[in-house]
């Protein structure tokens, strides 16, 4: 049977807000220069009317992953939860426009649909504060066993590791893939991700829950408590067949059974808003992984879209993206 998805991802349904301000906005209001925090409905609505005037952008890191697959001309759906008012409308209208199969039903009742508000420093950090909202309610019900088999790769990031719901819709949909011969891929999303779920990470792929593994260079060390770069990548490949470490200026490691790749980073044209990079550079990796490429190439097709999505305000792609990938790779 054919495949109808190249990859389905499983994550949080989040309209971003995203304005400009110094670094003193930061410093006025007490938050940390490049921190993601979870805030709630009340501090969402603080934060928000002392912002200037900003953009809504749809998000939410796994969504952002298959609206890249997408742009890459790869076949990707999505499941999350989102609310029947006016951001969850402008959510699901995006994720749909951009050619992703999104079906989950908005909730009618409960929290609102969830949001992110950003802050982009003037030197392109990116600071977060988001409040959750009806994205926590994704349960096992909304999961479709028919995609997931239809699915090469079943992914999903680590910050829907926390409710409940969540996490029993991520343990149907990975016994669904393995059960029919899938893949099953995990970012680990945030250090603040891993510090709070560390002994289950590791846990759910010391026993063969995860094939592929996606973090970033801070994540990989905090998951294995050293400052040493080379200690983490060598934890990572003894318990996951795949591991994908991004480094940033330095680009990105491949590790599996057969060896290691490295790859320097793609430069970008200029840097205005680092929301998104690693998301996207998920969507490269796993759409070449998915078209049958080499690693080193997937790794490349990763740092092709991390590259283009940092040159624009907002996590999700705007310029043609196969027509890099074919630049540079064909």
């Amino acid at each position: 049977m054919a495949d109808s998805f190249d990859v389905l991802a499983i994550g949080n349904a989040i309209v971003d807000v995203i304005v400009s301000h110094p670094d003193q906005f930061l410093e006025a209001n007490r938050i940390p220069k490049g921190s993601m925090r979870l805030i709630s409905a009340d501090e969402a609505a603080a934060l928000y009317a002392k912002m200037g005037p900003g953009r809504e952008i749809s998000g939410g890191s796994a969504a952002n992953t298959t609206a890249g697959i997408a742009a890459l001309g790869g076949r990707a759906a999505f499941i999350g939860r989102v609310s029947d008012d006016q951001l969850g409308k402008v959510f699901a209208h995006d994720i749909r426009a951009s050619g992703v199969d999104y079906r989950t039903p908005a909730a009618t009742d409960g929290p609102p649909t969830g949001q992110c508000l950003i802050v982009v420093s003037p030197d392109a950090q990116r600071t977060m504060s988001t409040y959750l909202g009806s994205c926590q309610e994704v349960d096992e019900g909304d999961v479709d066993e028919a995609m997931v088999k239809a699915a090469q790769v079943t992914y999903f990031e680590g910050y829907l590791w926390d409710p409940p719901a969540p996490i029993r819709a991520i343990r149907k949909a990975k016994a669904i893939a393995h059960a029919h011969g899938r893949k099953v891929a995990l970012t680990l999303s945030d250090v603040f991700c891993v510090e709070g779920h560390r002994a289950e990470f590791i846990e759910m792929m010391q026993a063969g829950l995860v094939d592929i593994a996606f973090a970033n260079e801070n994540e990989a060390k905090s998951l294995f408590q050293t400052d040493d770069f080379e200690t983490a990548v060598a934890g990572l490949a003894a318990i996951v067949p795949l591991a994908v470490v991004t480094r940033s200026e330095k680009g990105a490691v491949v590790v599996n059974g057969s060896g290691r790749s490295e790859v320097p980073i793609t430069p970008a044209v200029r840097v205005l808003d680092t929301t998104g990079a690693g998301d996207l550079f998920a969507a490269g990796f796993l759409s070449g992984f998915t078209q049958g490429r080499d690693l080193k190439s997937c790794a490349v097709m990763g740092t092709i879209a991390a590259a283009e999505v940092i040159e624009h305000y907002g996590a999700r792609p705007e310029a043609d993206l196969k027509a890099r990938v074919r630049a540079l790779l064909g």
